[in-house]
């Protein structure tokens, strides 16, 4: 049997965030691409980037979503080795 390492989020082009919303509702490993973050702006695009995709997802539903309060960094985990039964 082959075995093969999980690649974490960052090793494909993204990060995780935690988002919490003012209505207290809670949404963890949001993806938001490596290419928008950093500079002198920090993660303030990523906030913009997610609450463009949650726009998206309000007209779609037809429910509005809440304003986001907290953003924060998704803890990462370890590397995992995963076997592949064939």
């Amino acid at each position: 049997m082959s075995k093969r390492v999980r690649q974490l989020p960052q090793e494909r082009g993204s990060v995780l965030f935690d988002v919490i919303y003012e209505d207290g509702s809670r949404k963890s490993n949001r993806r938001v691409p490596m290419e928008i973050l950093g500079g002198l702006d920090g993660d303030e695009p990523a906030r913009l980037f997610i609450e463009e995709q949650d726009e998206a997802i309000a007209q779609k539903s037809g429910r509005p979503r809440s304003r986001i309060q907290e953003l924060t960094r998704s803890v990462t985990k370890a590397l995992k080795l995963v076997s592949e039964a064939y």
